[in-house]
């Protein structure tokens, strides 16, 4: 015992972490990756309905707003009739320099004839999950591991939250000291024709380290991506999405990959493919899926079709052959404007950002868990790093923890099937068109 203590003593005198020291031996279990991208929720919105749903979780029900009143959280459907700004000025003003009391400051926006909108208290709301609707989000959770300390890496919305899971930045390009900070903004109603596709007139306001966002560039970027390491270590991936030109297909910014082979190889216009792909035994090693606006749980919008859809990837693999070597990520793009009682750790201007749910589950991850420790996109980057032996993006991931303290690959967890009010086959048959993000 004292010969590896010493051992681990001499590991951090020269700077290697014992978690990275053990990633090899620790990964070797798992041959592919899944991550499962929803949209626009904290866990004290979308988990609120059971706030002791896991021993130790940590969910609030109640919040401090501007005035500091106490403010109940209330609930509201899944499918509700407004939407809550989710831009950058929005975080810095429900942040408050980390009091975290200025979410009744973050701007309501009421679909088009809305009845009863904006309610009471709007952006302190839990979701109403009266009907059972939540159960699947909620049981992977109780079976599975659940991350109480996942932020989004950054502090803004859906676009650059997009590239952040592809590839930890929305920089735009090696070196720069910018982010693309918000949606592209250019040109009105083009959320399914932007990134390198978008007409010349529409562009994406940058932040620099000031936090000043006075810069503008046209929304297509060129820098390294997970998906580049993937390709040069000959790892299969691919990225399921509904729409082609969406500012949720993060692979449509960056110029190589929209306009290089993998667009046609990799990237999958049909975000249900992913369903016949784990049953006819074709799942890439690496895969992104991303919903359809009806899926995503996006306020506002939709159909609560999310629970369902996510429920059906899961059981897709639990029932296949994927399921003993699978570690699946379920999270979420950013808070959505709802209330969060968490502060996140502000390191420069535009990270970090505010708390999105994370669901692990694995055959490996700990079963009823909690993780407290910190997490963000850059994590689960470096978790794919880890089990392909990949280089560092040198972006969020460099800085990020690995996920190590979901799993325990000493143990191996019996599939339990999730069920749902929709399975696979209603998303397979499916023909409605995907609605547009209409994430502003």
């Amino acid at each position: 015992m004292k010969l590896v203590a010493a051992i681990l003593t001499l590991l951090v005198s020269l700077g290697t972490t014992v978690a990275r020291a053990q990633t090899p031996r620790d990964h070797h279990n798992i041959q592919n990756v899944v991550v499962i991208f929803q949209e626009n929720r904290t866990p004290d919105n979308l988990f609120g309905s059971n706030p002791s749903f896991l021993p130790g979780v940590d969910i609030a029900t109640s919040g401090v707003n501007s005035q500091g009143q106490q403010i109940p959280l209330t609930p509201v459907a899944l499918a509700n009739n407004y939407d809550l700004s989710h831009a950058h000025s929005a975080f810095v003003a429900m942040y408050d320099n980390g009091k975290m009391d200025g979410a009744d400051k973050v701007q309501v926006s009421c679909n088009k004839g809305a009845v009863g909108c904006p309610p009471a208290n709007p952006q302190f709301k839990y979701v109403d999950n009266s009907t059972g609707l939540l159960d699947p989000y909620f049981q992977l959770a109780e079976q599975y591991t659940f991350g109480d300390r996942m932020f989004q890496t950054n502090q803004g919305p859906s676009f650059p939250a997009h590239q952040f899971i592809i590839s930890g930045t929305s920089a735009p390009s090696a070196g720069s000291n910018l982010f693309a900070a918000e949606n592209p903004g250019g040109v009105v109603n083009a959320n399914n024709n932007t990134g390198c596709a978008a007409p010349s007139a529409e562009f994406v306001k940058m932040i620099d380290p000031s936090g000043s966002e006075s810069q503008r560039m046209y929304p297509c970027f060129e820098h390294q991506t997970l998906a580049d390491l993937l390709d040069n270590a000959g790892v299969s991936w691919r990225y399921y999405t509904p729409l082609a030109g969406s500012i949720w297909t993060g692979p449509n910014a960056i110029q190589h990959l929209r306009f290089g082979s993998d667009w046609n190889n990799d990237v999958v216009l049909n975000s249900a493919q992913v369903l016949t792909d784990i049953a006819n035994g074709q799942l890439a090693n690496v895969s992104w899926v991303i919903p359809t606006g009806q899926e995503s749980d996006h306020p506002g919008g939709g159909q609560g079709l999310g629970p369902s859809w996510v429920a059906s990837i899961v059981n897709a693999i639990g029932s296949s052959q994927y399921w003993n070597n699978t570690a699946i990520f379920i999270t979420w793009d950013d808070w959505g404007g709802w209330y969060d009682h968490v502060a996140p750790t502000v390191i420069n201007s535009y990270e970090y950002g505010f708390r999105v749910p994370l669901i692990v589950v694995s055959p490996f991850a700990k079963q009823g868990y909690v993780s407290h420790v910190t997490h963000d996109f850059g994590s689960i980057l470096k978790f794919i790093e880890g089990v392909y032996h990949l280089p560092s993006l040198g972006y969020a991931d460099a800085m990020a923890d690995d996920l190590s303290d979901c799993f325990d690959f000493h143990k191996h967890n019996r599939f339990r099937k999730i069920p749902a009010p929709h399975d696979a086959k209603y998303f397979l048959n499916d023909k409605t068109p995907p609605e547009d993000p209409d994430d502003d």
